[in-house]
């Protein structure tokens, strides 16, 4: 079982010191059966006035920062090292049933989040697009039509990285053909809900050997985070399906966050107060290594992956054996915060 070290660095930058609102933190991977955090280290400069993690509805880790200080630069580092033991196989009697599936009562009331489509769909678009999938007998397995829809996004969608906040809805990605990862992840989602299926969407890292001969080539652009759909199957738990690159299981997964909808996983969002002109940029680092049992936490090996902002462009460091293609377009600018003073106005940008 790999043990990974996961270094995120977020850093934002301001043409003059700005106040600070609450930022909350979405960084600390979840413990489960096949992933365990061993070490975890938060760094946030400037020291945050209180600083406090809860979990919240959903048993995600959220890390909640208030600020007293300004600064023309507000950082967050995360380094985290996780025992990794991704499920490698499915037993066929618990995935291999016949569609449509029946959840029992006690399941259907602990998944009734899950099952409800939440995007408007007037015409029901992914219904129509999603049962194409279906052979014409009707007789699908229900895993082996959920394979066919993931590895049908991926094969039938273009990649399309958006540094714009928010999903792309599910009609308008099947309109345009192109989506980023939570787009495809959304997709997946609204068709598998359609179909009567209990599904979540999922966030985290996607870490990959740089010398990886499987590594899909349709699933370029590196970046520091990544977004998929986990399915609940009876008998089987959830599932992870990863439409951008139309894998199925967790193998090169590490999950932070799980929710039934997408706005409740932002990584990392907060407020500040200043001119729309003082945000210079975000920018992006990570760095993701495996070692043995007995590692320390390893700051070394960074790949710098992702500029937003009129910064210096990216510098590669390939170094660090392991490649991410994550998205860090699920990074998000800070929200408009209001000033105390109407002499500082409103500004929207940052954590």
């Amino acid at each position: 079982m790999p043990f990974i070290t996961i270094r995120h660095l977020t850093t934002y930058r301001y043409r003059r010191p700005v106040a600070f609102g609450e930022h909350r933190m979405m960084l600390h991977p979840r413990d489960s059966h096949n992933q365990r955090v061993i070490q975890a280290d938060l760094r946030i400069s400037p020291e945050p006035r209180r600083l406090r993690f809860v979990q919240d509805a959903f048993g995600n880790h959220v890390g909640i920062a208030r600020f007293s200080r300004r600064s023309k630069e507000l950082s967050f580092e995360s380094v985290v090292r996780v025992e990794h033991s991704p499920r490698v196989g499915f037993v066929l009697e618990d995935t291999g049933r016949s569609f449509p599936v029946d959840y029992s009562v006690d399941e259907l009331r602990d998944l009734a989040p899950y099952l409800e489509r939440q995007l408007h769909d007037p015409i029901d678009a992914v219904s129509r697009w999603a049962r194409q999938l279906l052979f014409p007998s009707g007789a699908t397995g229900v895993f082996g039509l959920l394979t066919r829809l993931s590895r049908g996004i991926h094969n039938g969608f273009l990649y399309k990285r958006r540094e714009a906040k928010g999903v792309q809805p599910p009609v308008e990605t099947l309109r345009f053909g192109h989506g980023s990862c939570r787009d495809f992840a959304v997709l997946m989602i609204e068709a598998a809900r359609s179909f009567g299926l209990a599904a979540r969407f999922a966030s985290g890292y996607l870490a990959i050997p740089l010398d990886d001969p499987e590594e899909p080539p349709g699933c370029s652009g590196r970046g520091s985070t990544h977004a998929w759909a986990q399915i609940n199957l009876p008998g089987a738990g959830w599932i992870d399906f990863d439409p951008t690159s139309g894998s199925v299981g967790n193998v090169d997964l590490v999950t932070v966050a799980v929710v039934p909808d997408p706005r409740h996983a932002i990584p990392l969002h907060g407020t500040y107060v200043g001119f729309p002109s003082d945000h210079l940029g975000m920018e992006v680092e990570v760095s993701v290594t495996f070692d043995s049992p007995k590692g320390d936490l390893d700051r070394s090996a960074t790949d710098r992956i992702s500029t937003i902002g009129p910064m210096r462009a990216p510098r590669q460091n390939h170094r660090s054996p392991v490649g991410l293609r994550g998205y860090p377009e699920l990074e998000t600018g800070a929200k408009r915060s209001q000033s105390a003073s109407p002499a500082l106005p409103q500004a929207e940008g940052g954590a």
